[in-house]
């Protein structure tokens, strides 16, 4: 993958190319998938090539349209209820006190 900085843009730090794992959301749904990056060594910035980038906003398109053609279950998403949380938080915050 040839991309256009030698250094990261960010913080100067050193790049190497690594597959990462990819979170993409697009309306209610999320995709993962492993892809390959330049990872700064230093800060964690990851830099990806222009195609893969365009990859990303049609895997986007079809999570919105809900064309889930080409991708695989891989579980279920929950949302931590609120007053769940609150909860759980409550002895923390009275034991930092």
């Amino acid at each position: 993958m040839m991309l256009p900085f030698e250094k990261c843009p960010v913080c100067g730090g050193e790049l190497k190319e690594k597959v990462v794992e990819k979170i993409l959301h697009g309306g209610n749904h999320t995709a993962v998938l492993q892809i390959h990056a330049e990872v700064c060594l230093h800060c964690g910035e990851r830099l990806y090539a222009e195609e893969t980038v365009r990859l990303f906003e049609k895997i986007r398109n079809k999570l919105k349209k809900q064309d889930l053609s080409g991708f695989d279950p891989l579980g279920q998403a929950f949302a931590v209820d609120k007053e769940w949380l609150d909860k759980q938080m409550q002895p923390i915050a009275k034991s930092a006190g």
